[in-house]
């Protein structure tokens, strides 16, 4: 079994997610920890839970959600993944930062895994992997069957979607990547975003202002 902790961090009010199982291992999604403090609320989580981090997933390297890369690269040791669509916007990260006036730390290199959907090994569990481009060309989704979860990233959020005016973007994009992919999940799918709270597919397909089931 998988179970999903959420931490809500940095100035852009991003949730960073702690995946882990039964056997105490961990994988984290979209690191965000900005500063000390937002560190420790991670390592004291571990710590606390006697759990080994492994992985380090990226849906998608916009700053807010690598913010604690080389966090999780010097503390544990780990490279973030990430689609290989991603790496231009990962690797522009640090002028991106300077341009919002945040400070970013020399990022650690990356493992580009993610090129085509498919099934992932998470934990001992297999996952499928959406590539999900619209938001930022590589944007991908997580999802397990197995306990009804999807992780998002900025793709889609409780009524709303991921914006499409950054370098990259793309509304019609997006909205296909929502529709011929994420839509077609079950409606009892627990979506959980990159902001916001969580929400599921069957209210997104009818309310959802911006991408409605037709």
């Amino acid at each position: 079994m998988l179970h999903s902790k959420s931490f809500t961090v940095n100035p852009f009010q991003e949730n960073t997610y702690l995946i882990y199982n039964d056997k105490g291992q961990a994988v984290i999604v979209d690191p965000g920890f900005y500063g000390r403090d937002e560190e420790k609320l991670l390592s004291d989580y571990l710590e606390a839970n006697d759990l080994e981090l492994t992985r380090c997933l990226l849906t998608h390297a916009h700053l807010d959600h690598i913010f604690g890369c080389p966090f999780i690269f010097e503390r544990y040791g780990l490279q973030p993944e990430l689609h290989q669509d991603g790496k231009p916007v990962y690797e522009s990260a640090t002028s991106t930062a300077a341009m919002y006036g945040v400070h970013m730390q020399k990022l650690p290199p990356v493992n580009y895994v993610f090129s085509e959907d498919g099934p992932i090994d998470i934990l001992g569990q297999k996952v499928e992997l959406f590539h999900t481009p619209g938001h930022s060309p590589g944007s991908v989704s997580f999802y397990s069957r197995e306990e009804g979860i999807l992780w998002s990233g900025d793709v889609l959020f409780q009524g709303s979607i991921g914006r499409t005016d950054l370098p990259g973007g793309s509304f019609d994009v997006l909205e296909a990547s929502i529709r011929k992919k994420l839509y077609l999940l079950p409606d009892e799918t627990v979506v959980k975003s990159g902001h916001g709270p969580d929400t599921n597919l069957g209210w997104e397909k009818k309310n959802n202002p911006f991408v409605r089931m037709q």
